[in-house]
């Protein structure tokens, strides 16, 4: 069954549980627990909470990342609607979900029973199309769903009650219709803050005019308006829970971001895991940054999103 959720249903809940993470409910307790806060583990056994996985073949090692969490039907139940959300921002080398990538995810999706697999975006076709993203998500029989940006009837009011600098988002209308979201960011430099992930990523569902109230003007120098940019960002995801997030850190820029062109980093690693929190604390570390000088990561684990702490994080890596 499909579960639609409209303002009204969000506010009766009155426990700050991301639309996601109840879309995805059925699938099982993971994103519940993240979006409530509580950050329990699926499973109390050997189950890692990150998976990354280094080689040159990327769908292979996506997919391998994937089968070391449990295996997509841990996250995808037969018949469910499933939403993905790459970056297809530019098509600067560095810049944009490998089209690897994301073949392997509608692959796994299908081949865990999914009924359809649909990609979400506001961004033009040309985007898509420019970056072999278009190719891989209709050759592996997903769907390309271009929404209007400028139509804001295609998007949805959200109240955000734990929002500190955030209070109301608008949600892509088109993502209430889902069981699942998976979020497929690549991780890169940023012009603000220096870094983007799975946190960040999860503006891409949200309105392109709403989006801009995140961005001062000054946004990219002023200490205060990154700091109101990242609060946002932590913000909305206390209203938006991927089911599972896969990270491309194959090849990312790690200046000039986030369109580029810019210094590009080959790394060759996907990282896959459900706490966005501990993937994005892991990812910022791949070009020598650190986790406590990221504000959003900060405020997400002081939102309860998840663990900060690597000491904590149940990591396996694996070469292939």
């Amino acid at each position: 069954m499909t579960h639609r959720f409209d303002r009204r249903s969000l506010l009766r809940r009155g426990l700050g549980w991301g639309a996601g993470a109840l879309l995805a409910g059925r699938i099982g307790p993971a994103a519940r627990a993240l979006a409530t806060g509580a950050v329990e583990r699926l499973n109390q056994s050997a189950r890692p909470d990150l998976a990354v996985v280094t080689g040159d073949d990327y769908a292979a090692a996506a997919t391998e990342a994937v089968r070391l969490l449990g295996g997509m039907e841990r996250f995808v139940a037969r018949g469910a609607r499933v939403a993905i959300l790459p970056n297809a921002q530019r098509n600067n080398p560095g810049v944009y979900t490998s089209p690897a990538v994301v073949r392997a995810v509608v692959r796994m999706c299908r081949a865990a029973g999914a009924r359809e697999v649909n990609c979400l975006t506001w961004l033009p076709e040309k985007n898509w199309l420019d970056t072999g993203l278009a190719a891989a998500v209709r050759e592996e029989g997903a769907k390309l769903v271009l929404v209007d940006m400028k139509d804001p009837a295609r998007f949805r009011p959200v109240p955000v009650p734990r929002g500190v600098a955030l209070k109301e988002a608008a949600v892509m209308d088109a993502f209430f219709d889902h069981d699942v979201l998976i979020n497929l960011p690549i991780t890169k430099d940023h012009a603000g803050n220096k870094f983007t992930g799975t946190l960040k990523n999860l503006m891409g569902l949200n309105s392109p005019s709403n989006n801009r109230t995140f961005h001062r003007a000054d946004w990219q120098t002023n200490p205060d308006s990154i700091a109101h940019l990242e609060q946002c960002i932590a913000d909305l995801n206390t209203v938006i829970t991927p089911t599972l997030c896969l990270v491309d850190a194959t090849e990312f820029i790690i200046t000039n971001g986030p369109f580029g062109p810019g210094e590009l980093l080959k790394r060759r690693q996907v990282v896959a895991g459900t706490d966005r929190v501990a993937i994005d604390s892991y990812c910022c570390t791949l070009w020598g940054l650190k986790p406590g000088d990221i504000a959003a990561i900060q405020r997400a684990a002081a939102h309860g999103l998840g663990e900060k702490d690597s000491g904590r994080v149940r990591r396996v890596e694996k070469s292939l």
